[in-house]
């Protein structure tokens, strides 16, 4: 199985090999960077839907769309508050604004406007809230309206708001195109920002800890090289509609390639260093340092494809959208670690090192160091040592199952943000529930007769869904009326359209269960109002809705992840270490350190940070990212471990791995968990808790999990022999 990579290695490191893999790297860059443009230029933000379109949401809003055909577009919500009571003087400027919106003069992108300047002053009064210190009224821009227009569409409201003068007056603009407005500003120039502060952070790390100034910079040019065939390959992708290029997968991908990239340099260049110091050529030192590495490098970069891969199983599509970007850049990657980072490092030689140059005669000198101390101690204590380790990640682990999960994005934008301002200010002055009604659509498979008894029917089935817990109101009312209201009965004649307001805030678990409680009686309800449910068909649209489905999707889709990645990581494992147990133990281990950093971590952020609620994409995205690259340590740990026991016994073997890689481990998982932690600077609380968690969980496994208790626990079972 890894014949073909020890050649290709090999290759890589002889004198005539490491040249052409250098030109041929520097090649690709060059023509891929005129030819090809960058992932930016093409990349998108996913949908929070299913990417088959099949929920029961979408085929609401589908229904609704055939049925109820509008031009509304994207809708946004203008949101205008003044601290005592909204002045008369206000009203007069706001009406103007109005009048704006309604003119030639408006923005382009504007499609419709609520006409406030219309109204008699009775129906303006409607609008206000109880206490007439917020207005809201909505517009709607052109449907698919691509994010920076829809940007400098809201930037030229608020200019026109602040030259009205509204002085006193706050002004927010919420909803659909608020939010994508204010995430554009939000993450204006994030991606360069990012990776200035993850190649900074290494820079630093790196010199820190090697004190080598080629050493700290080598990796660094390395991932850059990689990122830019990356970038272009995912530009072409998106370009040409071969895969979908999702922005956030892109910005993420940046930091685990130069974190990836960076581990790998460590694993060569460690050995190498090694090697060198047993001969002379430095291409025969990196021949025999590559044909020990390559195997850990291959199974590493193969365990972390996988898991990748498995993100083409999901049908949510943000996690699903993250499947292509992740698996190109892991193919690149890999394709990196066995050719271009061994051929840079032996065309470097022993100049790599300066000023710390390794020499021949200093063969078998040097300290034990910190992790040849601890190797002692794991074999002469694994049962206590593995013991105490145990119980403490059996406590976070157990933490675990007290989460909990919020669907309310807007959560997770800064607190300042002028989207959420609005929102909450909505929330604080309307009734929860009118801020995102629920659609209601009753669908025949023929033409609706509308008469009496018709009208009879859909009264009872209003007071029945009003009836439902949870459900405040139901409009139109129908009554006694012998004809439908306006907009009542779709075009078609095949649909009815109810709006319903909820109890509870549209984007709270309490809201999500309720609507799905009415989508569990619907047949019910429809049968008790004299409907045949065989021919009339119930439907739930808006974002309530759709985030009930985004909740069962992402339980779905954390089942099938967890259970393909564990899977499909155990056998790739068993290939590996040509075992049963010890696969088992390595994928148990890792496992244990993830549910017991999110036991922990859910500990942090809800008693010292105060979060009642997390994002429910935390658990998924930390999971195929901790597991994938905890793993490589295992991978490596392991393959040195089983290199050491073809000469030593089993129980020296295990100290004396743990005591050769514990340094190189320690270095890559500290660099690894500082690039995550970069995230931590993103003005997301999402990417925060991300890369806090991430850090974390990284540090835990990289030096207790690995350096004490899964060695521990090999020398007590004695899997190896």
């Amino acid at each position: 199985m890894l014949r073909p990579f020890r050649k290709l290695v090999g290759f890589s490191s002889s004198p005539k090999g490491a040249k052409i893999i250098l030109v041929a790297w520097m090649l690709g860059v060059v023509l891929l960077s005129a030819l090809a443009p960058s992932a930016k230029e093409y990349a998108g933000n996913s949908k929070e839907g299913s990417v088959n379109g099949d929920t029961p949401s979408e085929i609401a809003a589908q229904v609704l769309k055939e049925q109820f055909p509008a031009n509304e577009g994207l809708p946004a919500l203008l949101v205008f508050h003044r601290d005592g009571k909204i002045t008369a003087r206000d009203r007069e400027k706001i009406k103007e604004l109005s009048e704006w919106l309604a003119s030639k003069q408006k923005p382009e992108h504007i499609t419709s406007a609520l006409p406030f300047h219309q109204f008699p002053s009775s129906v303006q009064d409607q609008m206000f809230s109880k206490d007439g210190t917020t207005l809201l009224f909505n517009l709607s821009l052109e449907a698919e309206l691509e994010s920076g227009l829809a940007n400098d569409t809201m930037e030229k409201i608020r200019d026109k708001v602040k030259m009205l003068g509204m002085d006193g007056m706050q002004f927010e603009i919420t909803g659909p195109a608020g939010i994508s407005a204010d995430t554009i500003t939000l993450f204006k120039n994030a991606d360069l920002v990012l990776m200035l502060a993850t190649i900074g952070l290494i820079f630093i790390i790196l010199i820190f800890i090697y004190r080598s100034p080629l050493l700290a910079i080598t990796p660094l040019i390395i991932a850059g090289i990689v990122y830019g065939i990356v970038d272009r390959i995912l530009g072409l992708a998106g370009k040409n509609d071969w895969f979908a290029v999702d922005s956030s997968a892109v910005s993420i991908m940046l930091v685990l390639l130069f974190a990836v990239l960076t581990d790998y340099s460590l694993f060569v260049f460690s050995r190498y260093r090694e090697e060198l110091s047993k001969r002379d050529s430095k291409y025969g030192a990196m021949g025999e340092a590559m044909f020990h590495v390559s195997e850990p490098i291959v199974f590493s970069g193969g365990t972390v494809l996988l898991a990748m891969v498995t993100l083409f199983f999901t049908i949510f599509e943000p996690y699903n959208h993250f499947a292509p970007v992740f698996s190109v850049a892991v193919v690149v990657i890999l394709l990196a670690g066995i050719t271009l980072i061994p051929s840079v490092f032996a065309l470097m030689g022993r100049k790599a090192f300066w000023p710390f140059v390794p020499k021949v005669e200093k063969i078998g000198a040097g300290k034990a160091g910190i992790w040849g101390k601890i190797s002692k101690q794991v074999m002469k204590r694994p049962g206590l040592l593995g013991g105490i380790l145990l119980n403490v990640l059996l406590i976070g682990a157990f933490n675990f199952s007290s989460m909990n999960y919020s669907f309310n994005l807007l959560n997770s934008f800064p607190e300042d943000m002028p989207s959420r301002q609005g929102f909450e200010l909505l929330e604080d002055h309307y009734e929860a529930g009118q801020l995102a009604p629920v659609t209601v659509i009753l669908q025949s498979d023929k033409k609706i007769d509308a008469n009496e008894a018709f009208l009879r029917k859909i009264n009872e089935l209003r007071k029945r869904l009003e009836d439902q817990s949870g459900v405040s109101s139901v409009t139109p009312a129908i009554m006694d009326k012998t004809e439908l209201p306006r907009n009542f009965l779709s075009k078609k004649g095949e649909a009815v359209r109810l709006q319903l307001v909820l109890d509870d805030n549209p984007y709270e678990l309490e809201a999500l269960d309720t609507v799905q409680k009415l989508r569990d009686s619907s047949e019910q309800m429809l049968v008790d109002s004299g409907f045949s449910s065989s021919e009339f068909h119930l439907h739930y649209a808006g974002q309530t809705a759709g985030q009930l489905d985004v909740k069962q999707m992402n339980q779905r889709d954390m089942l099938i992840l967890f259970s393909l990645v564990t899977v499909l990581l155990t056998i790739m494992l068993s290939f590996q270490t040509k075992s049963v147990l010890m696969p088992v133990l390595m994928m148990g281990s890792i496992l244990l350190s993830y549910f017991a950093t999110l036991g922990f971590g859910w500990w942090i952020f809800h008693h010292l940070m105060g979060y009642d609620a997390i994002s429910y994409r935390l658990p998924v995205y930390t999971f195929v990212f901790m597991v994938a690259l905890g793993i490589d340590y295992n991978i490596m740990l392991v393959s040195r471990i089983r290199e050491e026991a073809k000469k030593l016994p089993w129980k020296e073997a295990v100290g004396k791995g743990v005591a050769v890689t514990g340094g190189v481990i320690s270095s890559a998982g500290l660099i690894l968990a500082a690039t995550f932690a970069v995230l931590m600077t993103q003005p997301l609380q999402e990417l925060f808790l991300f890369g806090f968690t991430m850090a974390m969980g990284i540090l835990l496994d990289t030096f207790l999990i690995r350096g004490i208790l899964f060695p521990s626990i090999l020398i007590l079972t004695k899997s190896g022999r």
